[in-house]
């Protein structure tokens, strides 16, 4: 048996070799790093409020008491918000930082980030969209000192429509960066709740699936190791993801009555994954009446409990993954072919909503693009012609992107995934079939939350079999099962 010293060696090989297979991206070149120090040492414009700022000015915007609120490792903050209630409407000020104050048309940061896309998260370290300088420092909403952001003003009424209300360039003040594993209910803003609580009465309204998934991560562990784990979303981060739902929606619906933007389409989970999804619930111990929506289901299922985790990552899996829609196209041929469009206008089927990214642009490139768009028509000026051209080349720049980080994701499970069972060659599992192809019978196991492929004849999707581990390679991050019995 591997001890803990040797595993972790194991790991830091595996993601050296994951690196080079799948050829993440590197150190950014000098000539980046040269533009983003100078892009970090430009001085801003600050405006006080009331005037009519231009294009690259800053409204002074510091007295309002912004806070963030991320994983605790976290440093490259693209959110800062203020909540308060207006009347009978919760007001949400969203500060986003303004990556195009650094990055602009055609520089050598932007170039870069069109090579790359969005930034891909691995358990030894990330490979950024944007330098260091930018992402980490003089562009994350960091406590400290002024910091340049977008502020989107969303106005979230009682049945928890929104309405953005304003976009406008401005410095603000981050006065606390709070951590979803400490932060108390008294460090938050009073109507933080509120909010989040409309936003899901909207939700409901609209039949929408939208799950909060946890994260199955590779993740370091004391000396120096790695383990791989589930980590539930808690309360907090649930309310968190409702203020980023309100303002993209927000944007959504106003770049739609302005006839030009980047939404995100995505058609519904189909019949055969839902049936799929049956077969994997079983799997863990897990009833499902025949009479219960997915969603009815999800929501019955205790927190804190690893079989919950292990389901909605299947349901994450079983969702299929959504696309990157230019205006231009639903004005040219009705929108995507794939279920993306409802009632002619861009739709997010998890979210029974039209829906853009537009909240994370330290991260995804097309945020930027999303947010100079929102500015514009905000403002009464005409969307510049180099945004409109971006919006439809970048879907394609975005999928190349995804899927290079989706890629890296699954591979540093399935890597964990061999180090973790290579002592345990020749054990026998319990598994459900849930599906079955050219490929095999594709199988969840139940103990430990694996899924895995294994040639099994004669078995429907629904069968309890056992199985045997015969071969694991961790340098092909690969695991195979046969079945006994």
């Amino acid at each position: 048996m591997l001890l803990p010293d040797e595993l972790a060696e194991d790991f830091r090989d595996g993601f050296a070799q994951l690196r080079a297979d799948f050829d993440v991206p590197g150190d950014h070149p000098e000539e980046v790093h040269a533009a983003a120090e100078a892009a970090a040492e430009r001085p801003f414009d600050v405006v006080q409020p009331g005037s009519a700022p231009q294009r690259w000015q800053h409204v002074d915007r510091t007295d309002i008491p912004f806070l963030t609120l991320d994983p605790a490792s976290s440093t490259d903050l693209d959110q800062a918000f203020a909540v308060s209630m207006s009347g009978a409407d919760v007001m949400l000020h969203y500060a986003i930082a303004d990556v195009g104050w650094f990055v602009r048309h055609g520089d050598p940061i932007d170039r870069e980030a069109w090579k790359r896309g969005s930034t891909i998260y691995l358990p030894d370290g990330r490979a950024g969209l944007h330098p260091e300088r930018i992402a980490e420092d003089a562009g994350s909403l960091l406590p400290g000192g002024p910091k340049p952001a977008i502020v989107f003003t969303v106005r979230v009424a009682s049945d928890g429509g929104v309405r953005l209300d304003g976009a406008e360039r401005a410095m603000i003040r981050n006065r606390a960066k709070l951590a979803y594993s400490t932060v108390t209910p008294a460090d938050l803003p009073d109507a933080f709740p509120e909010l989040s609580r409309r936003i899901e009465i909207a939700e409901s309204a609209r039949g929408a699936d939208r799950i909060q998934w946890p994260e199955q991560e590779v993740v370091r562990t004391e000396g120096g190791g790695f383990d791989l784990q589930f980590r539930p979303r808690n309360e907090a981060e649930g309310q968190n993801a409702a203020m980023s739902l309100a303002t993209n929606m927000a944007i959504a619906d106003a770049l739609w009555e302005a006839r030009t933007g980047l939404f995100r389409t995505m058609p519904p989970v189909d019949d055969r994954r839902i049936g799929r999804l049956r077969h994997t619930a079983r799997a863990f111990g897990l009833e499902w009446a025949k009479d219960v929506s997915l969603k009815g289901f999800e929501k019955s299922l205790p927190r804190g409990d690893a079989r919950t985790s292990a389901f909605q990552l299947a349901i994450r899996r079983a969702a299929g993954g959504a696309s990157y829609t230019p205006f231009q196209e639903f004005e040219r041929d009705g929108g995507p072919k794939d279920g993306g469009v409802k009632d002619g206008k861009p739709w997010h089927a998890a979210l029974a909503a039209t829906y853009v990214h537009a909240t994370a642009p330290l991260r995804r490139l097309a945020d930027r693009y999303v947010i100079e768009a929102t500015l514009a028509i905000a403002n009464g000026r005409d969307v510049p012609d180099e945004i409109e051209t971006a919006f439809v080349e970048l879907p394609k720049a975005m999928r190349s992107g995804d899927s290079l980080a989706n890629r890296c994701d699954r591979a540093a499970i399935d890597l964990a995934e061999a180090i973790l069972l290579q002592g345990r060659v020749g054990d026998v599992f319990e598994a459900v079939v849930t599906d079955e192809d050219d490929r095999g019978a594709r199988l969840q196991i139940c103990d430990p939350a694996v899924v895995a492929r294994a040639v099994a004849r004669r078995v429907d999707p629904g069968d309890d079999i056992q199985v045997k581990l015969v071969n694991v390679d961790v340098t092909e991050r690969r695991i195979e099962f046969e079945r006994v019995g």
